[in-house]
């Protein structure tokens, strides 16, 4: 198949400079116009839609280039790296940019179509397009930088906007999520920025790849606490145990919409930080066992606080904390076959639990409430939602042959083949986590879908009218409630669009995880890494307008691609003719 991507790929190759800063550089064009337009709804959406479809095709493009050609890299303004910025565009951050481009698409395609049906004139539409073009620019910074600092940079921009889009409508609730939020997203910057302190005191530089470089004189005690530091910043993204507290009291206040971008991305920047620091720099695995044991924590502390919720939100959240567990798995397994599996389940995750979020603003939008204490009857009353719902849940729970499925295979396949007793704990840790969280998905269906309505506690009452972005806390009894119609086509579509895409991570696991096993690999080879940031006279570096590609090329397809060889021709079973015995052939 890579035959038919060849010719595009070399004809792509020699503008990689001009392509890899754009996936920063059109969000942030675009949130100006978009705020410029902010009396043209129609004009804003334009840009919007078609800046993040740009980036599905820019993205995909760059996941090709990356795959075929190797490790791809450009020098902000001609200053060769530790001196100038560095993007860095490999297999892995290609395919998080793609991932996480489609999602934000698709949100925003389902935003639009809401707007449009059930939005008002106090809906906050002019704030919400540019703070989410600024939100899409400072995920990507983060995929894309090659140095600490840019890292934190794209970690404040995406801040910045999420506190915006958390508070939408500027209800006390909201208010109070949002500070809350904030002030825990300001400890973890205030942590990063110490962990950078540190690491720039240790070893004179903020580029990854040459941390990593000076990083192997430092004393073992020293890497250990300037790591613990980081993985404390990056945990809290993450939301990993015991740093999650913040996730479920933030998130469900926010609109669904909102709030699947939220459970889809932000946390998955935490989990990319963590891979990219325990591959390219801190690569000794010596807090690998601590790691281990944050996954188990991770992954059981979430699903049973998933099993105590009533608000299907709340619910989402606490299995969002859970299954992030099982990323951390795979990094503390600290193989190529755990860092792809890592991989191939945070891509299958951003989908589906995107997917699920949307699903909610649909049930909320169609039955007035997302509280499993006043749900029912959906199955019956919206069979769209009900279906659109069911797909998600049981790959989400890990029912074969769904991503979820076969994520976690690799995941226990490489725990299995490290062999050690914590790896087998997690093992275990893993298989009750998908078991709980498939009676969980199913407990919603139980409640929410299969329920008559009148048998809920407090069926009866629902929110007054949909509510897009604005927060809306009037309440009428069911019956009084005014007839929403039919759902927009655009909101069943674009959430549709996400749930086969998911199928299709299932479809095409055999290619998804060969991408993702270079991926690992070629993130774990670490002189790969150094030489195309670095080059070889990294010690002189200086300024050129001439964008030279700095790694060997031994990063590209025919190195990395490591396939089957060919079976030998069978054996035959069948017995042998007898021979004579040499007496007998005496005898004769």
């Amino acid at each position: 198949m890579t035959e038919y991507f060849t010719g595009y790929v070399d004809t792509l190759l020699p503008y990689m400079p001009y392509l890899i800063p754009l996936p920063v550089i059109l969000p942030a064009v675009a949130a100006a116009l978009a705020l410029l337009a902010g009396r043209h709804p129609h004009i804003q959406r334009t840009i919007a839609l078609g800046t993040l479809l740009g980036l599905i095709v820019l993205t995909a493009s760059l996941v090709l280039v990356a795959d075929l050609q190797g490790i791809q890299t450009v020098q902000i303004g001609g200053w060769d790296a530790p001196v100038g910025i560095t993007l860095v565009a490999d297999r892995l951050s290609a395919l998080m940019l793609t991932v996480s481009s489609m999602v934000l698409f698709c949100v925003m395609w389902y935003a639009i179509s809401q707007g449009v049906r059930d939005g008002g004139k106090d809906e906050p539409v002019a704030v919400f397009l540019p703070t989410y073009m600024l939100l899409t620019m400072g995920v990507n910074m983060s995929f894309l930088a090659g140095d600490l600092f840019n890292l934190y940079v794209g970690f404040e921009v995406f801040l910045v906007a999420s506190y915006v889009l958390l508070t939408l409508g500027a209800s006390p609730s909201r208010v109070r999520a949002g500070v809350s939020y904030v002030m825990v997203s300001m400890v973890s910057s205030m942590v990063f920025l110490f962990g950078l302190a540190m690491v720039y005191a240790a070893v004179g530089t903020v580029n990854l790849a040459q941390i990593g470089m000076r990083m192997e004189d430092v004393p073992t005690g020293t890497r250990a606490a300037i790591f613990g530091v980081l993985l404390v910043a990056f945990g809290i993204k993450a939301a990993v145990f015991p740093l999650d507290a913040w996730l479920p009291d933030s998130y469900p206040t926010a609109p669904s919409l909102v709030t699947a971008v939220f459970a889809g991305l932000l946390t998955k920047v935490g989990v990319y930080s963590i891979i990219r620091m325990r591959s390219t720099v801190f690569t000794d695995g010596s807090l690998d066992g601590l790691l281990m044991w944050v996954a188990l924590a991770t992954m059981i502390v979430g699903i049973l606080g998933a099993m105590a919720q009533n608000d299907i939100k709340r619910l989402l959240s606490f299995t969002l904390v859970s299954h992030i567990g099982y990323m951390i798995f795979g990094i503390a397994l600290g193989s190529a076959q755990g860092l792809s599996g890592a991989i191939f389940y945070a891509v299958h995750h951003i989908l589906v639990q995107t997917a699920l979020f949307l699903v909610v603003g649909l049930i909320e939008r169609q039955a007035g409430t997302s509280s499993l204490r006043r749900l029912g009857s959906l199955a019956y009353t919206a069979p769209v939602v009900a279906v659109l719902y069911f797909i998600p849940a049981i790959n989400l729970g890990g029912i074969p042959p769904f991503s979820g499925f076969l994520g976690k295979i690799i995941l226990l396949e490489a725990g299995a083949n490290e062999g050690s007793w914590q790896a087998w704990v997690l093992i275990g840790g893993a298989v009750i986590t998908s078991l709980l969280t498939l009676y969980v998905m199913v407990l919603v269906w139980s409640k929410g879908f299969w329920r008559d309505r009148k048998d809920a506690p407090e069926g009866n009452i629902a929110m007054a009218r949909p509510a897009p972005l604005a927060d809306v806390t009037d309440e009428v009894e069911f019956g009084e409630r005014d007839d929403v119609g039919r759902i927009p086509v655009g909101m069943v579509a674009s959430t549709t669009t996400l749930i086969a895409a998911s199928l299709a991570v299932s479809f095409l696991a055999g290619p998804l995880s060969s991408v993702t096993g270079r991926a690992a690999e070629s993130a774990q080879d670490i002189s790969i890494y150094r030489t195309a940031v670095l080059g070889e006279d990294y010690d002189n570096p200086s300024r050129t307008h001439d964008q030279q590609r700095l790694d060997d090329g031994s990063d590209d397809l025919e190195n990395r691609d490591h396939r089957l060889p060919e079976p030998e021709p069978a054996v035959s079973t069948a017995p042998a003719a007898p021979t004579e015995s040499p007496a007998e052939e005496e005898e004769n």
